[in-house]
Order: C-alpha cells, then structure tokens, then sequence
C-alpha cells in the first residue's frame, strides 16, 4: 500500500543520508495511514540522529501508545530521553 511504498522510500533516502527527505517521506507515510506505527519510529531515528531529541522521543512516544510491545521503540525513547538530559546539562 501506500503508506508502506512512502515509509521504504524514507529508509532508503535515510540510508542515502537525504534526512529532510526521509523525514518527509516518513511524515507522508503516517498522514496516509496514522496507525501504522513504523514510519513514526523512522521518523524519530532520523530526528534523534540530527539532535531534535523533543521531536524524537514525541514519535517514539507514538510507537508506543500504538505497539506497546515495540521494543526498538523503547530503548531509543530511552536513549532519546538520556542524551536530551546531557545537551541540556552541556548548556547545548
């Protein structure tokens, strides 16, 4: 379907380093099917890789709420959360 064609899309642009792409990619994906709980983790490593920790652990949140059982999800909103803390500790 759809939603999936766009979320392949995104981890191949992500995998291309083409972040603002995937991201829109991902984005799309979730606005086609908003249950369909992967583009938002994809979504929230390509955030968490370019710093945006806030808008990372809001998707990875997501996963969640919709896959409590999605452990990936789990350990990088914990990361996420971690590494939030020490950019804020740093001042950064």
């Amino acid at each position: 379907d759809l939603a999936t064609a766009l979320n392949d899309r995104g981890q191949v642009r992500y995998l291309r380093v083409e972040f603002a792409a995937a991201v829109q990619d991902f984005t799309a994906a979730i606005e086609c099917q908003p249950g369909f709980e992967v583009p938002y983790y994809n979504r929230g490593l390509v955030r968490y890789r370019l710093g945006d920790f806030d808008e990372a652990v809001k998707d990875f949140r997501k996963v969640l709420e919709l896959n409590p059982q999605f452990e990936d999800a789990a350990l990088s909103l914990k990361q996420a959360i971690l590494d939030k803390e020490e950019k804020q500790k740093r001042g950064y």
